[in-house]
């Protein structure tokens, strides 16, 4: 189904306001909303899935007009809390259109992180008492009609209707192209700090392209990836992986490698990290201002200093670079002494288009890890 006559029967059963979190299944409808369609609804992009139900939430009670709120079905989990203890019509009964990529699709290839909510997507929102069609390129157009008065008369009362897009289900012919300002190659940045790395350390490296260059220039510079964690799903959650062995293995630096949209899904965890003052934790943020692992759509805080956040909640050392040199200095720099460090490295939008993904599976991946790091399985 073209994406155009996609929102078109999103506008006529009423949605006004969209808000969300990007996802390469929704790739389509993302960059049309951003894009061709960006004057269409009053759009928001927030830190987390859950952020988006409180928008829409907010905006129910101020207008009486249902939002729509979108997502990976990753996010599921994200608005199980509001979902369940506000929306639901045993509370508020706050009604919403919700759409959910479906990645892990049972019978279809793709990544480890998504083939157990693949797996469980649908029960999910049976759990969760939340009407859901499938949506998929076999459908006829009369089906999809049916589907969309189906939801419209469920958001009459007060409910919520998610509509679980496959991957394919969706067309744009106007994909857009998101770029930044910055010059220094992602990638390039993940191997100079490779380089400076020394064995024994550490290294925690986030969900999306930033884990997969992480594996790549691991096993080019160093022969092996045994050394890092890659936290391949559980976006946001990669500093508190890397604080939990902070404090558990103290003698070893631990390197947190994060993106600006993993940063902001779980903010918190800043704060709480600087009043723990773990002295060999180096938080590194990669910051391109944008979901780029899904897709390159902007967070919704582009122009954001996530270094003046950390000197603000306590971080000890915090820098910010742009450049190769200045990169490589800072490196050297906070080898000499131990402190809670954050740097902000801000990089291009850009990555290979033959940049690969771990060809292991995560088990394997971990237990390499763990013995490399003298843990006994």
């Amino acid at each position: 189904m073209l994406v155009t006559d996609f929102v078109e029967q999103i506008k006529k059963i009423g949605i006004k306001t969209l808000a969300g979190v990007p996802d390469s299944a929704l790739k389509s409808f993302c960059d049309y909303i951003n894009g061709t369609g960006k004057n269409e609804f009053e759009h928001y992009v927030p830190v987390n899935e859950g952020a988006a139900v409180g928008i829409a939430i907010g905006s129910y009670l101020a207008t009486g007009v249902p939002a729509c709120v979108y997502m990976q079905n990753s996010g599921l989990g994200n608005i199980v809390n509001p979902i369940t203890s506000l929306a639901n019509k045993d509370v508020y009964g706050i009604p919403m259109l919700l759409l959910v990529g479906w990645r892990g699709e049972p019978g279809t290839k793709d990544e480890p992180q998504h083939k157990y909510m693949g797996k469980i997507t649908e029960d999910l929102l049976r759990v969760l008492e939340i009407e859901y069609i499938v949506l998929e390129k076999e459908l006829s157009m009369q089906e999809i009609m049916r589907s969309f008065e189906r939801a419209a008369q469920v958001l009459k009362e007060g409910k919520q209707f998610a509509f679980v897009l496959k991957r394919d289900f969706l067309q744009n012919n106007n994909s857009s192209d998101y770029k930044n300002n910055n010059s220094l190659v992602r990638e390039d940045a993940i191997a100079a700090i490779i380089k400076m790395l020394d064995e024994s350390d550490v290294v925690i490296s986030t969900t999306g392209k930033i884990s997969r260059e992480v594996y790549e220039q691991s096993d080019r510079i160093k022969g092996s990836h045994a050394q890092d964690f890659l936290t391949v799903g559980g976006m946001g959650h990669a500093s508190m992986i890397a604080l939990g062995m902070a404090h558990k293995l103290e003698k070893k630096r631990v390197y947190c490698l994060d993106g600006d949209g993993a940063v902001l899904m779980h903010m918190g965890s800043m704060a709480y990290i600087a009043k723990q003052k773990p002295q060999n934790l180096i938080h590194i943020c990669l910051n391109n201002d944008a979901h780029e692992s899904v897709g390159g759509m902007p967070t919704g805080c582009v122009g954001l200093s996530y270094a003046d956040i950390a000197g603000t909640v306590g971080y000890e050392r915090v820098y910010c670079v742009d450049k190769q040199q200045d990169l490589t200095k800072v490196l050297s720099d906070i080898k000499k002494k131990r402190n809670l460090t954050f740097i902000e490295i801000k990089v291009a939008m850009q990555s290979r288009a033959d940049l690969g993904r771990p060809k292991e599976t995560a088990e394997e991946n971990k237990n390499n890890f763990m013995k490399y790091h003298g843990v006994g399985l």
